[in-house]
């Protein structure tokens, strides 16, 4: 069964399963211990900790192993924050940061703190000048990800870190997703990673904090890990993520090239096999294994049900395919349409056979679960009334958008469509609609019968 989600988890490493079986006999005692197996284990743990600080490229005493990712994110914030508690209490992010980022700052934010939020354009990049305009004499620290998890988008790191160094403000990278692909550009202060992003175990996370960084370590301190990380450490786990991190590091510059191929090959194919389509992200600055796409008219979580039956797995973005109802804050963030949105993120070592065998099955899948929700055909070309109104209310996604495309081609050229929609998603995908369809969104506004109201003129 194909598996086309890597980017929520890579399959094991071979390599870190043999570290891990290893080190299980190796690796149990404690490495603060100067008896024997202590002193094995502390061997053990300084070797992982020079491979994971040689893939860093940081130095080995400045970089601890975390129970997790997110540990390594929260830690890395909240440590970095309290050690410039003197400096100002402003923290700046950008708008499509992982969501343990946004939860530390918002968290930050309720203990009285101050966060800036710099928005990305459709590719879901930063503005390096836009990110640096958003420093000021009281920003204590800022973070931004090397690359996004959800659209595979490339930031500018190296032009980002420099604004900061002459704001005179540390940087944070989350580079869990770029981390196994090769080094993050440099200019960096703090760095977290996720050893299941890279195909070691999960329950392993790191954070690399220069020498130099005010950091002042939150709650009880602990003697292990330079006291950022408390507990005892699981060394079979951290050895197994080393030893994959070095194994894919070497495997990394020739699979970039296939997999890259594989991914040029859905995103240029998948629009042409499926009408109505945008592929998102930017097409040269991305990661080599990641392509995101949405499909108009399409239920997002009938869609990854429909692939998983097929025998792929996928994830998504799409507002239906979470607890909340509430499309993805990557693509909110980028205005993107969100509705019948698709992630797939190819582990390494993926065959070619099997992305063509997506591409085969992808069309009819989209096309049996439009014509389940009752998708419109082409659009008509003559028109009666000047200005409809659908309701749409209490109708979740994709029904708003379907509804929509069903009425436009009644309403003449310049004439104008209501939409009434309670659906969070309707705010992000209407108006991405109007842009893929050439029509003109006008705006929203408050409706007296509950919900917003969202308007469109009809241009062509």
């Amino acid at each position: 069964m194909p598996y086309f989600d890597a980017a929520s988890a890579a399959p094991l490493h071979p390599v870190a399963r043999q570290a891990l079986l290893a080190s299980l006999d190796e690796g149990w005692a404690d490495p603060a211990r100067l008896y024997r197996e202590g002193r094995r284990a502390r061997l053990l743990l300084d070797a992982a900790r020079e491979a994971a600080a040689e893939a860093v490229g940081c130095r080995p005493d400045e970089l601890v192993f975390t129970p997790s990712g997110t540990h390594a994110v929260h830690s890395g914030i909240s440590g970095a924050l309290a050690g410039r508690r003197r400096v100002g209490d402003r923290l700046v992010v950008s708008a499509v940061e992982h969501s343990s980022v946004l939860n530390a700052a918002g968290a930050h934010a309720s203990a009285g703190g101050r966060v800036t939020e710099v928005p990305v354009g459709r590719s879901g990049a930063v503005a390096a000048e836009e990110f640096g305009a958003a420093l000021d004499a009281e920003t204590a620290l800022a973070c931004l990800q090397s690359a996004n998890h959800e659209v595979g988008t490339v930031q500018p790191v190296a032009e980002v870190a420099e604004a900061c160094r002459a704001a005179g403000v540390p940087l944070l990278v989350d580079a869990a997703q770029s981390l196994g692909w090769g080094a993050v550009e440099a200019g960096w202060s703090l760095l977290a990673a996720s050893a299941h992003k890279w195909g070691g175990p999960a329950g392993v996370g790191l954070l690399a904090v220069r020498k130099g960084v005010r950091f002042a370590v939150r709650g009880p301190v602990d003697e292990r890990e330079a006291g950022r990380a408390a507990g005892f450490e699981n060394l079979p786990a951290i050895v197994a993520a080393a030893a994959s991190l070095r194994a894919v590091r070497a495997e990394a510059a020739a699979e970039a090239v296939r997999l890259r191929e594989l991914v040029d090959r859905i995103r240029g194919r998948v629009p042409e096999l499926v009408p109505d389509v945008e592929v998102v992200g930017d097409p040269v600055r991305r990661l080599p294994h990641l392509v995101t796409f949405s499909c108009l008219y399409v239920d997002g979580e009938t869609l990854l049900h429909e692939l998983d039956r097929e025998g792929f797995s996928v994830s998504s973005g799409s507002s239906c395919t979470s607890a909340t109802l509430t499309p993805s804050h990557v693509l909110r963030a980028m205005g993107v349409l969100s509705e019948g949105n698709v992630r797939v993120s190819l582990p390494a070592g993926t065959p070619e056979e099997e992305v063509e065998r997506f591409l085969d099955v992808l069309p009819g899948v989209v096309g049996a679960v439009r014509e389940r929700l009752g998708a419109p055909g082409p659009a008509a070309t003559t028109g009666g009334s000047r200005a409809l109104v659908v309701d749409a209310l209490g109708r979740r996604c994709p029904i708003p958008v379907i509804e929509l495309a069903k009425v436009i081609g009644d309403v003449p050229v310049g004439g104008t469509v209501t939409v009434l929609a309670d659906d969070e998603a309707a705010r992000l995908d209407i108006p991405a609609w109007c842009e893929m369809r050439g029509q003109e969104y006008l705006g929203e506004e408050a409706s007296p019968g509950g919900g917003t109201a969202y308007r469109v003129r009809r241009v062509s």
